[in-house]
């Protein structure tokens, strides 16, 4: 490895520099046994934030119509709890959100493939804390989904 290699090897980050000296790391849900592309793949980040902002604003929709009658500092609180609710329910029973569903995701538990009530709520409530949500993995799924031992996926 050249000096100029190795002084600017954190500008591309940790990965690229461990893939330069021949370590090869896969594709992202590799080790869990995932196909690289099409339906069954580890949902991209993209469509992951795409379908929590439409449930995000479906939820704050419900609040300010609903809830609140108007905008004010109670309305995003309401819409929390909407989000919380509307999440551990529908994803203990079908498995997805409205978000999720129009992009195309789905999310399903490592060794049963359905996800039950119990973890789509320690899910929800890891989700809902957002840090956990922030820590991914090299296959890039987020604490709350390693500790449920689920994982989002395209459809």
């Amino acid at each position: 490895m050249d000096n100029r290699q190795a002084l600017g090897s954190w500008l591309s980050g940790p990965r690229a520099a461990m893939e330069d000296a021949g370590v090869d790391f896969g594709y992202r849900g590799e080790q869990l046994g995932l196909p690289e592309h099409g339906p069954g793949s580890i949902a991209r980040p993209g469509r992951r934030l795409g379908a929590l902002a439409v449930d995000w604003g479906l939820c704050l929709l419900i609040a300010y119509g609903l809830v609140t009658q108007g905008y004010d500092t109670a309305t995003g609180n309401w819409a929390l709890l909407i989000l919380f609710v509307m999440s551990a329910l529908t994803l203990g029973s079908v498995g997805f959100t409205p978000g999720k569903r129009l992009f195309g995701l789905r999310v399903l538990a490592l060794d049963t493939g359905r996800v039950d009530p119990l973890r789509a709520l320690l899910r929800t409530v890891l989700l809902c804390l957002a840090v956990p949500a922030l820590i991914w993995d090299r296959d890039g799924r987020g604490l709350h989904d390693r500790l449920a031992r689920t994982v989002e996926v395209r459809i």
